[in-house]
């Protein structure tokens, strides 16, 4: 109780680094103790406010493997995915931690149906594959450039089977079209 009340005081100090390797001591040496999901959750938002997203979602999904049934399994599933959102470059960059933040909020979303945070999480959803879908438009518009409307076809037909429900489903319609009348 002693280091779990020193670590939480150092993280209400905003001590993040300090905080966390106070708390692992009890994961470490008190796993089964009734502080240990606790001292997790507070591991993982200590990652979270540091903005080490990589480390915050493996505590949180760390959290969500070791104590399924703790108070704290619904945040940080949220907080995991939200990790991978914050991850998630602009469009013109490696989209792997986009589509890793799409599939867990998801996943949220298919546990926690009609959750108040699964509502925001469409939100979230929607922004991401925009990013996806503008990525497959650009490459698109690179390849008109470029003069190879074979290859141009490709990612637009990609955006239109793909991404139908973004900004972008239109755009590449017309791309397409003028495209195909190019050629």
């Amino acid at each position: 109780e002693a280091i779990f009340n020193k670590g939480i005081s150092l993280f209400n100090d905003k001590e993040y680094l300090e905080a966390y390797n106070t708390l692992d001591l009890i994961r470490l040496q008190y796993p089964a103790s009734q502080y240990a999901d606790d001292a997790q959750f507070y591991m993982a938002e200590s990652r979270f406010k540091r903005e080490e997203y990589i480390l915050a979602q493996f505590s949180y999904n760390l959290l969500k493997r070791l104590y399924p049934n703790s108070p704290y399994y619904k945040e940080s599933a949220f907080k995991a995915a939200m990790s991978f959102y914050y991850l998630a470059p602009q469009y013109d960059l490696d989209p792997d931690y986009t589509t890793k933040a799409i599939k867990s909020m998801s996943e949220f979303q298919a546990t926690y149906p009609g959750d108040s945070l699964s509502i925001v999480m469409d939100t979230y959803i929607q922004e991401l594959r925009d990013r996806l879908a503008q990525k497959e438009f650009e490459i698109a518009q690179l390849y008109r450039k470029l003069e190879s409307p074979a290859s141009a076809l490709i990612y637009y037909d990609i955006v239109i089977n793909e991404y139908d429900d973004t900004k972008y489903f239109e755009l590449a319609y017309v791309g397409k079209i003028e495209v195909l009348m190019q050629m």
